[in-house]
């Protein structure tokens, strides 16, 4: 096999990496230099992992080391898949790893080794990628910052006083800082989007049930949850996809069958769409005018692609958006924390969780079995009139998110203040992307915009359950149009 062990040189940052190309390829390319053996498994866990001890000290997401694990996995002989060989990161939230520790970054569950594999982790492998770690996400993953009590914070590569996002903010960090080129993640109210947005990575959130949730769970926060991944490019995202995708026995929920593998969809004419622009909240509240901005130029550049793009959004009047994520939340945190106390024979306690969550998880018992029915029952009146409204639209257009950036610890989970805390959340930090895990539709973020002093922007794109094939024609279009793969964060210090 030709080698490039030689093939050293020295990072901006000082320090010795292997193979320098290793960051010019995203996942496809990887795996088709491993297919015509120009490089091996090994050398690209290498790359990886030089890149991780060079950035991670300043960056801070990685959690749980499994380079041993992972350099069995390759000695063994890995599976033939789209991505043999291709370093993969999973976030340490909601994906089980046999022998491993899954914590959620939650002090209760710093000692939790389950015995198996998630059905998606064993689809990954099947993938053939070489898994080899694990990313922070903070506190089980119910904020839209990465900055857990149990690890301290991750920051952002294109600025250390900044927050990558959340939850998934290690993964964020990790696809950003060119560790890897995608990295699993997980998205309830926006945790693939937000982090997406505030890294200029591409973030598609599938459509309910496209992605298995077992063998542990039917489904997540009411069927909010979905996983996938964080992404420098389209087509690794669709290639992704098509690999985990489907039903597993007994799943409660599943999408409408796709027609075609969805890298088949990359490239694909997406046709002329009746695509709706919305530079404000749905309720009509201002957002940070840059956000509006990009929303605004992505949907010029739609419209110079062919598009039709007018300015509408849905009559969501007389619902709560913040509702589900004040409820569902409560009564799941609830379940999980008791749950594991009876597994170490004790109740809970204060310091199991941060103080904002463990208020968030005491006002479950003040709900009633009547008052969660009406919450998800809500989430079906948002499903029925976006459905209404996507009769008439292909696609919603919006900003990813109401502000450009977050600081470091401008979140914050020392105080008990439950309402305040959600409202921001979703209210002024986040107010789009949480429908469409209530809705189920499938939605992404696109890095299309950077600020004057260069910072990312994501743009928000949202469509129908089952719709993922007319967003990923879409993405990569734009991908084309105005691309992005080469934008990277300054070195870091």
């Amino acid at each position: 096999m030709p080698s490039r062990r030689s093939d050293c040189g020295t990072g901006a940052d000082g320090t010795e990496v292997t193979f320098r190309e290793y960051e010019s390829h995203d996942a496809l390319g990887l795996a088709r230099l491993v297919a015509r053996r120009e490089v091996s498994p090994h050398e690209l866990l290498d790359a990886a992992l030089a890149r991780i001890e060079a950035r991670d000290g300043a960056l801070g997401a990685i959690v749980l080391d499994l380079a041993d694990e992972a350099r069995r996995a390759i000695d063994r002989g890995l599976p033939e898949g789209p991505f043999t060989g291709v370093p993969f990161l999973l976030k340490d939230l909601g994906v089980f790893t046999a022998g491993h520790t899954t914590t959620g970054s939650c002090p209760l569950f710093a000692d939790f080794v389950p015995d198996h594999d998630s059905t998606i982790v064993e689809r990954y492998r099947a993938a053939g990628l070489v898994i080899f770690g694990k990313t922070k996400t903070p506190e089980l993953g119910v904020s839209v910052t990465t900055e857990p009590k149990l690890y301290g914070p991750t920051r952002n590569p294109w600025n250390p006083g900044l927050s990558p996002g959340g939850s998934s903010g290690g993964a964020a960090a990790a696809v950003a800082a060119g560790y890897l080129p995608m990295a699993h993640a997980t998205d309830g109210g926006g945790s693939i989007r937000i982090p997406g947005s505030l890294t200029g990575l591409f973030g598609l959130k599938p459509s309910r049930g496209r992605n298995p949730a077992g063998p542990d769970l039917g489904e997540g926060l009411a069927g909010m949850v979905t996983s996938h991944c964080l992404a420098r490019s389209v087509r690794d995202s669709a290639a992704l996809l098509d690999a985990s995708a489907g039903p597993a026995p007994g799943d409660p929920y599943a999408a409408p069958p796709l027609e075609r593998p969805l890298l088949d969809e990359v490239g694909a004419p997406p046709g002329r769409l009746r695509i709706a622009l919305c530079t404000t909240g749905f309720d009509g509240v201002p957002v940070d005018p840059e956000c509006a901005k990009a929303a605004t130029d992505a949907a010029k550049l739609c419209e110079q692609l062919g598009h039709h793009v007018e300015e509408a959004r849905p009559d969501l009047a007389g619902l709560s958006l913040t509702r589900a994520w004040r409820l569902v939340p409560a009564v799941n945190l609830w379940n999980l924390v008791h749950a594991r106390a009876r597994e170490l024979g004790r109740e809970p306690r204060p310091g199991d969780l941060e103080p904002v969550n463990w208020a968030w998880m005491n006002e479950a018992p003040g709900h009633s079995a009547a008052d969660y029915m009406a919450t998800v029952n809500m989430m079906h009146a948002f499903a029925r009139r976006l459905g209404a409204f996507l009769a008439r639209y292909d696609l919603i257009v919006t900003p990813t998110l109401a502000v450009p950036s977050l600081k470091l610890a401008a979140i914050t989970t020392d105080h008990d203040d439950v309402g305040r805390h959600v409202t921001r959340l979703f209210n002024r930090i986040a107010p789009h992307t949480a429908l469409f895990n209530q809705t189920g539709g499938a939605a992404m973020t696109v890095p299309l915009h950077w600020t004057a002093d260069g910072l990312p922007v994501g743009v928000h794109f949202a469509a129908g359950l089952g719709d993922e094939p007319k967003l990923i024609r879409l993405a990569a279009q734009l991908e084309q149009a105005r691309p992005w793969f080469d934008r990277r964060p300054p070195p870091p210090a």
